[in-house]
């Protein structure tokens, strides 16, 4: 690596990790991979609890198409990335015989190179940094071994800002929780103990989420029903 190439990705670094949001993360991502890399598009994708798969940030409409014509066909590097480690190189969509659906469908949207590096931590793995280019043979070695380092540095600034609003909703919660025993305690005279008890009950009996409950109490002053308040106090 270049001492302009090690400054360059030191500076991004910072720009990473000063991002509040995962959002704000993944958009900055993708827009320093334009510049850290040989190609003409980026996107990422990530994936969810129960592998829902989305499109979390992209530098053109065409990203995000090509994104869910794989989805669609269940086939393409993107998915492969994800699936496996290592990363996955396309010189040429049109011909590539790994994906017969995929290739010649992006290669109409004018996609003919695409190199996707996994993004992932020790601990968990994200998804994919993909990269787009509307030349054939576009990414060489140079290109994944600049591409593998900007995803490593990507997968640590994405994993700091999602344990870090992880952690901020858990504390947003807990805090709407604390206000919603206190409501409870003063309206029917009992302790925290019982108090949260009575709201532990209502989120399983009626399947709604702990801090929704809470959230209604401390929006409506009781129980989202007067029946129901008599019924969880008379447990």
């Amino acid at each position: 690596m270049t001492e302009s190439q090690s400054v360059f990705f030191a500076e991004m670094a910072l720009d990473l990790h000063a991002e509040p949001t995962t959002e704000r993360t993944v958009d900055r991502i993708v827009a320093y991979a334009k510049i850290a890399t040989n190609c003409d598009e980026a996107g990422i994708m990530l994936v969810h609890a129960r592998n829902r798969i989305e499109t979390a940030a992209a530098t053109a409409k065409c990203v995000g198409d090509s994104h869910n014509l794989q989805i669609r066909h269940d086939e393409g590097p993107c998915l492969d990335a994800l699936d496996n480690p290592g990363s996955i190189i396309a010189n040429n969509t049109a011909t590539d015989s790994r994906w017969p659906k995929w290739g010649p469908a992006v290669a109409e949207l004018g996609i003919r190179s695409a190199l996707c590096v996994g993004l992932e931590t020790h601990d968990r793995r994200y998804g994919s940094l993909n990269l787009y280019s509307n030349t054939v043979n576009a990414f060489v070695a140079d290109d994944l071994a600049v591409a593998e380092i900007f995803a490593r540095h990507a997968s640590v600034a994405f994993s700091a800002a999602h344990n870090e609003e992880g952690l901020q909703l858990a504390v947003d919660a807990r805090k709407l929780i604390g206000q919603a025993q206190g409501i409870l305690m003063e309206r029917f005279n009992i302790d925290a103990d019982r108090a949260f008890a009575v709201l532990r009950r209502f989120s399983q009996q009626h399947n709604v989420k702990l801090r929704d409950v809470a959230e209604q109490v401390v929006e409506s002053r009781r129980l989202p029903s007067s029946s129901s308040a008599r019924s969880e106090m008379a447990l």
